[in-house]
């Protein structure tokens, strides 16, 4: 009996078979469990044909999580499939170019806010959409890149990504009453489609497999994936607000 065994998963961000979420829908229904998908727009074609590749293809549903129309319809799109969840997984980051490549200083609000809104708030609107669903508890983990510091290129993301990490902990603050855990994985750079459209972020290859202690392969996205699931199992049942590194150990070594 895998950890995941009778548990429905939300699974945002599948967009490429290399991506952690791809990742973590197929480790779920591996581990017995179910995962729905979602996506939307141009978007959906890259998650069909990867969907076509999980164990089993997975239900996918429209979501674009700065739709509220979109959000408010989730729980009843879900409802057709499944009476409940037990978790979700936020798979969601984006900031236009103009917020990323060193342009801090220049950018515009309207973009900063569009980087925030879509990579930070969507936390809370995502999880508020799907609260009900979760009427026993459950887990929600988001996918993050540690913001304790500042980082070549990554700009107004790594902004995005603190106000994600303090998102995470106001939600596990308002949602543990409910026994509904949140928490972040903090995973070292993966060549994901996200990550090509930060520049020079093939310099982070060299700077993670120079530091950390464990290695690192910025193609391989299971080691992320894994600590994911192991958190929406019942594994860590009383683990909220925490935020763990998979990054190979770089996070902890100072050179």
């Amino acid at each position: 009996m895998g950890i995941m065994q009778g548990k429905t998963i939300l699974v945002t961000g599948v967009l490429t078979d290399h991506s952690i979420a791809f990742s973590v829908a197929k480790l779920i229904q591996e581990e017995g469990g179910t995962a729905l998908l979602t996506s939307f727009g141009r978007a959906m074609g890259a998650t069909e044909r990867a969907n076509g590749r999980l164990p089993k293809p997975a239900t996918i549903l429209e979501l674009d999580v700065t739709s509220e129309e979109n959000l408010a319809n989730l729980a009843s799109e879900i409802k057709k499939h499944t009476p409940t969840i037990d978790g979700v997984v936020h798979a969601i980051g984006f900031a236009p170019q103009s917020a990323l490549g060193g342009n801090f200083l220049s950018t515009e609000w309207p973009d900063v806010a569009t980087a925030v809104h879509v990579s930070a708030y969507s936390l809370k609107s995502l999880s508020m959409a799907c609260v009900d669903l979760m009427p026993n508890g459950g887990s929600i983990v988001g996918l993050d890149f540690d913001a304790t510091v500042s980082w070549p290129q990554y700009d107004w993301m790594g902004v995005a990504k603190a106000a994600l990490e303090s998102t995470s902990r106001y939600l596990a603050r308002h949602l543990g009453p409910k026994n509904i855990r949140v928490n972040l994985i903090a995973a070292g750079p993966i060549n994901t489609v996200a990550a090509k459209h930060i520049p020079g972020f093939e310099k982070f290859e060299e700077a993670w497999a120079a530091r950390s202690p464990l290695g690192w392969k910025i193609s391989d996205p299971v080691p992320s994936a894994k600590a994911v699931v192991a958190l929406l199992s019942d594994w860590f049942p009383a683990t909220s607000g925490e935020i763990i590194h998979v990054d190979g150990g770089y996070h902890s070594m100072g050179a």
